[in-house]
């Protein structure tokens, strides 16, 4: 089995996804991994920007078929990299209209695809996640409880969900992705810095939240990494 495909999702602005995919990049690296960044957020790149130059990197635009082709291509092209794809916001509809093409071509490409799926407190996090799990059958699903929006037991619309059983009972995990001082994450957007990059280059305190963080954010991830 090739290395899997990451796909960070939640199919609305400000839920995260940005930072969750940073996240991601760093600790697949950190581990020794080789990562394909696939930065399917064309109007406002953040992600790819921060990592230019330190893995490789593709905008692709998943709005249209031709990108969702484009997207197995380089899966399949790179099928020794663990493959990221930071989705945008309003990506719903085309995943519906196109998604297939991926998921369709899984068995081929020999890899797993494996969703993160960021959510919120509002309940329109948990209709689009429905959505996705109908449109997307065969991913495996983890969901992210992104707590800069407040501790866990605040989000008890996913909580007490039938929506959270039937993920978990799939085999999928809800997973908590820990607050990281604005300051901090301000500075790492604002410098274009990746996450390594800003842990040797940001003031002492910052650098110290920063680790607090990453350690945090490294045995959420050991709950769900594959070889």
């Amino acid at each position: 089995m090739a290395q899997p495909i990451y796909l960070v999702g939640g199919s609305k602005g400000g839920v995260g996804k940005s930072l969750m995919t940073m996240a991601l990049v760093d600790f697949l690296t950190a581990v020794g991994k080789q990562v394909l960044l696939v930065e399917s957020d064309t109007s406002n790149p953040d992600v790819a920007k921060c990592y230019k130059g330190e893995v490789e990197t593709e905008l692709v635009n998943l709005d249209d078929a031709d990108g969702w082709i484009h997207l197995v291509n380089l899966c399949d092209k790179h099928s020794d990299s663990t493959v990221v794809i930071n989705t945008p916001a309003r990506n719903m509809a085309a995943m519906t209209a196109r998604g297939q093409t991926l998921s369709g071509t899984l068995a081929e490409l020999k890899r797993k695809l494996v969703c993160l799926w960021l959510v919120n407190r509002q309940r329109d996090c948990l209709e689009l996640l429905k959505e996705f799990t109908e449109v997307m059958p065969e991913a495996e699903v983890h969901v992210v409880r992104n707590l800069h929006f407040g501790d866990e037991k605040k989000f008890e619309l996913y909580n007490a969900s039938k929506l959270r059983e039937g993920i978990e009972r799939n085999g999928g995990k809800s997973l908590n992705l820990p607050d990281l001082a604005d300051r901090v994450s301000d500075d790492i957007y604002s410098g274009r810095l990746s996450i390594a990059k800003a842990s040797t280059e940001l003031p002492i305190g910052n650098r110290a939240e920063l680790a607090r963080w990453r350690n945090e954010v490294k045995k959420m991830f050991a709950e769900i990494a594959h070889e």
